[in-house]
């Protein structure tokens, strides 16, 4: 197949974006496809179709590295001709003239659903989740209530909008961004003094801010593929909580998969996260994050519908877990990607 992988893009979590596409690409490559890797916000000049810019863009093999810092936006609109255009130079005619798409993209325009829908309208030929799913899942507060509706725990919550600032939820608590990823712009807070400035500081990442009571218990990922759940993931940071840096630094973070847990637990947990999926509508791939409390309550936090497939990345890690390589989680996505189109 002629593929184009999709990363980067104007968002916080470019890098790790730009991380999980080199891994993609290089896989894909291997597996014996034409394959370029272009950056969604940037584009390209030097071609307007696929068979052009494989010829003047491909690389052997593609590497790139999430450094500790969070990307800096307004820089990177410094580096652009048009920065209000979020989609690059001749990113559809390229997209439109290869067969299929792999989105590796994190955050913002990548996973709310709104490049998703442009490229139904261009008839492009994507992974991952449609519009509707993508948009759902990326939304946290209309997420979590469509999960309490299906009735699938998730911590209790409120959202502070607009002028919004101060919150009634009680300490230790947890204060994020509506709608980002990677854990940017979040802040576990546990006293009052905290919480204000928690809030003011998210406000940086939109608007909207939700603050989720804190479930004191272990962390675990649940992959689901293809309609299945992949053995479940827990996640132990060696420092503080799992955020940006203890996410993408290797080393940071011990990771267990399949995790050391009862076989019962195991199959609730796979479960739920399959429920997640289906209930947020989502398509052939996702991963869900969950919180299991002293009590063996199992509450969804959020779900992902475009995994990271960087070297830290647990969706890779659980499906190696199954006997599936990584090279070999990537063909599966593209295939899967072209038979729902069909």
């Amino acid at each position: 197949m002629d593929i184009v992988v999709l990363a980067g893009g104007y968002s916080h979590e470019r890098e790790v974006s730009l991380s999980s596409g080199s891994l993609i690409a290089n896989a894909l490559m291997k597996n014996g496809h034409r394959v370029i890797l272009l950056d969604l916000y940037f584009g390209t000049k030097e071609a307007s179709n696929f068979e052009d810019a494989y010829e003047k863009l491909n690389k052997e093999s593609y590497y790139y590295k999430v450094e500790k810092q969070i990307p800096d936006l307004k820089a990177l609109k410094k580096q652009k001709e048009k920065p209000e255009e979020m989609i690059g130079d001749n990113i559809i005619p390229i997209c439109q003239s290869a067969d299929l798409v792999f989105l590796s993209l994190h955050g913002e325009l990548g996973e709310n659903g709104q490049l998703q829908a442009v490229f139904d309208l261009y008839d492009i030929t994507y992974t991952g989740s449609g519009y509707l799913g993508s948009a759902v899942a990326m939304n946290k507060i209309l997420a979590k209530e469509i999960m309490r509706q299906h009735n699938i725990l998730t911590p209790d919550w409120e959202v502070l909008e607009g002028g919004q600032t101060e919150p009634t939820m009680s300490v230790p608590c947890v204060v994020k961004p509506n709608a980002s990823g990677s854990s940017i712009g979040v802040y576990l807070v546990d006293n009052q003094d905290d919480l204000k400035q928690a809030v003011e500081s998210a406000k940086e990442y939109g608007e909207s801010v939700l603050i989720e009571e804190m479930i004191d218990g272990r962390e675990f990922s649940v992959g689901v593929l293809d309609g299945e759940g992949l053995p479940v993931i827990e996640i132990i940071p060696k420092t503080g909580f799992y955020d940006y840096e203890n996410k993408y630094q290797e080393g940071a973070t011990e990771e267990i998969c399949p995790a050391d847990i009862s076989e019962e637990l195991a199959e609730k947990m796979k479960q739920a996260a399959v429920d997640v999926h289906k209930a947020l509508r989502l398509d052939y791939y996702s991963r869900s994050d969950f919180m299991v409390s002293s009590d063996g309550n199992i509450y969804c936090i959020e779900a992902n519908t475009l995994p990271g497939m960087t070297p830290t990345s647990l969706f890779p890690q659980e499906a190696a877990a199954m006997g599936i390589s990584y090279n070999e989680l990537c063909d599966k996505l593209a295939n899967l990607a072209i038979n729902k189109s069909n």
